[in-house]
């Protein structure tokens, strides 16, 4: 009896793998920026390279949006309900509350570009972990570092940004925030974004 429960356990636990890993991506780190700093074209900008990637990476009939707030919008309220699954099926919210949580499952090994790929974080050549969202940690804005609602990419104006890998030069709990670690230094040109380690990348939610 007992070895029939294991086969059945060991069963159950192939199928719930293998379902984790049919499961569609629903969240991805953009592999490339715009080019232009932070001028993303606004949100309006983001969410059509959101969308562009995600097609090119073959994820096809679903509606993409940049986890980006604005003066007058929350990036937490643009990214539907969730739950969300990166390129290689593992789940990194369940919801919007798990996402702005300890709960999420969100490391450098799982937040992955659109193609499944790592991206690079502290550590390596070129850093690219600062990741653009104008957030708090609770997803929320901070009106005055947008870099101007995301089309400025001068030397004015700052955009906060989150670390991608979790990592920082401390133990702190920004330094460890994926979505609100630190301004960018010296303002929103594409220089300034790589000064600190990023290179104008986003995150992007399936919101259906």
């Amino acid at each position: 009896m007992s070895r029939l429960l294991f086969l059945a356990a060991a069963v159950a636990m192939i199928a719930t793998g293998a379902a984790a890993q049919n499961a569609p991506m629903s969240f991805f780190v953009t592999s490339q920026g715009s080019g232009n700093g932070a001028d993303l074209g606004g949100l309006a900008g983001a969410d059509k390279h959101c969308q562009t990637l995600a097609e090119a990476a073959g994820s096809n009939g679903k509606t993409w949006h940049a986890y980006l707030s604005t003066s007058d919008n929350d990036a937490l309220d643009r990214i539907g309900k969730g739950p969300w699954y990166n390129a290689k099926g593992e789940k990194i919210a369940d919801d919007v509350a798990s996402l702005h949580s300890d709960a999420n499952n969100l490391t450098k090994q799982t937040a992955l570009d659109e193609n499944g790929k790592v991206i690079n974080g502290r550590g390596d050549k070129p850093n690219r972990h600062d990741i653009l969202t104008g957030s708090k940690p609770d997803g929320t804005r901070i009106a005055d570092q947008t870099c101007g609602n995301w089309t400025m990419s001068g030397a004015d104006g700052a955009a906060m940004m989150g670390h991608s890998d979790r990592t920082g030069l401390d133990d702190s709990a920004a330094a460890k925030s994926w979505n609100s670690s630190h301004a960018s230094r010296g303002g929103c040109s594409q220089d300034a974004l790589k000064g600190t380690g990023g290179d104008g990348l986003f995150y992007c939610f399936a919101i259906d």
